[in-house]
């Protein structure tokens, strides 16, 4: 069995598909629900590399959480310690703050009722209306990031 730090479920065709989609619609200035273009920048190749992406205006936030897991666009945040959001001509610089598991819980729970009916298939049996706990033991497969926007 895997480590929960290894969670990740990668987008089939489809999800690519919708993916890009979206990404292409963000930089169009056309944000789907509250979608946005992340640009993080590759720990490796030091190229950036884009994601669409749903912020999560909360208190203290906004947020980044990744419903699929320790994705690529994670691995890099935590290298790159920020990135941008981009909808149309709009660029966001901000620097990020990946929260320890103990505080997910009330962002995952507002995440997941606002965008559940679109990532809820990444969280298994864990929704909205799950426990404290049941948020607390999903919180490992799901890294969260606090960003603050730069002036």
């Amino acid at each position: 069995m895997s480590s929960p730090s290894a969670h990740y479920i990668k987008p089939n065709a489809f999800d690519r598909a919708t993916n890009n989609l979206i990404g292409w619609l963000a930089r169009r200035g056309v944000s789907l629900m509250g979608s946005a273009e992340l640009s993080v920048l590759g720990r490796k190749s030091g190229e950036w590399r884009k994601v669409p992406v749903n912020p999560l205006p909360y208190e203290g936030g906004p947020y980044l959480v990744s419903a699929r897991g320790h994705s690529e666009w994670v691995r890099n945040m935590r290298a790159a310690g920020g990135g941008r959001l981009k909808v149309g001509r709009r660029v966001q610089e901000f620097t990020a703050v990946e929260l320890p598991d103990a505080e997910k819980t009330v962002v995952l729970r507002t995440y997941l009722k606002k965008w559940g009916w679109e990532v809820g298939r990444f969280f298994g049996d864990v929704n909205a209306d799950s426990t404290d706990a049941e948020l607390l033991a999903a919180a490992p497969k799901h890294p969260v990031f606090r960003i603050t926007v730069k002036p």
